[in-house]
């Protein structure tokens, strides 16, 4: 199938915006890139990119193909995965990515218990905070704190995500605790750094009733480790995922107030497991997700005790 790699090529280069770029992405020379899409052109007999000086697009001939090749090229990669993936046994390598915290803490522990069970079957782990390409980066399942999952993708609800505002006691005593919302003003308050959150906290009641709360800190983090790590150290309060600051609660070390409001992230309320639809019946991501299914519910690990 000489023609495949052409084809892939010519979606590289549009995805890239350059063929420069898309020889990058396909470890070759510019001029080998070029060559492939010549010989497209040749083939079809027409034009498909418009090329300039400042940029390359596409021609309506070119517009047409790369709508069939992309249809074509993901239904040979499901197919390559399905035939590698036939019988019941999981085998081969799972590719697994979550955020670095939480897949430092809860999966990253799972990968042993996995492979031990499964003798035909390795894993790999990629920690990331930034969203991944389930296609591109070639990843089997996608664990995401989100309030979208993707529209292309499978999303499973693995477990709710429960988050509280949080301080020392040590914190409380010498600078009082908030009794309303309101109270938060008055301290240091570290935030996420999102651009769309800016530094506002948004809090529900248990009537549903939302209000928006401005706050402010000296220093912030775009790292939740970073964030906790200021709130034991005694420099403010922050609004935390139960399950990093479960086990500081129930050392004592952490206090939780204002347990009448829940804060609105936007990381969502559940984690998703998230995945292609071409991998919904593949052995090694059902297995994964039956011990994701075990490990979670009915009770996660960071509230058993």
């Amino acid at each position: 199938m000489a023609w495949l790699a052409s084809w892939d090529c010519f979606v590289k280069v549009v995805e890239s915006g350059s063929m420069a770029a898309a020889a990058r992405r396909l470890d070759c020379t510019r001029a080998q890139v070029s060559k492939q899409v010549a010989e497209l052109e040749r083939t079809f007999g027409v034009r498909l990119f418009e090329r300039s000086t400042r940029k390359l697009g596409l021609t309506p001939s070119g517009e047409v193909f790369h709508q069939h090749a992309l249809r074509a090229l993901e239904a040979i990669h499901g197919t390559e995965v399905a035939v590698r993936n036939l019988g019941d046994a999981p085998r081969g390598v799972l590719r697994i990515s979550a955020s670095i915290t939480f897949g430092r803490m809860y999966i990253a522990p799972l990968l042993p218990q996995v492979v031990a069970k499964y003798p035909d079957l390795g894993c790999e782990l990629v920690l990331t905070d930034a969203l991944v390409d389930l296609v591109d980066d070639n990843i089997d399942l996608a664990l995401r704190l989100t309030r979208a999952p993707p529209q292309d993708a499978v999303a499973r609800k693995v477990v709710p995500m429960k988050r509280l505002i949080c301080g020392t006691p040590a914190y409380f005593a010498a600078h009082g605790e908030p009794k309303t919302p309101h109270d938060l003003a008055h301290h240091p308050c570290f935030s996420y750094m999102l651009p769309e959150d800016g530094r506002t906290w948004r809090l529900v009641d248990r009537a549903g009733e939302e209000i928006s709360i401005p706050v402010a800190s000296k220093f912030d983090f775009n790292n939740v480790d970073c964030i906790l790590d200021a709130v034991l150290a005694g420099h403010g309060l922050a609004i935390l995922p139960t399950y990093l600051c479960g086990p500081e609660l129930a050392r004592g070390r952490l206090q939780a107030i204002l347990g009448d409001w829940e804060p609105v992230s936007s990381f969502g309320r559940y984690l998703y497991a998230c995945y292609t639809p071409n991998r919904v019946r593949v052995p090694k991501v059902r297995v994964f997700l039956n011990e994701l299914e075990r490990t979670f519910n009915p009770v996660p690990p960071w509230e058993q005790a």
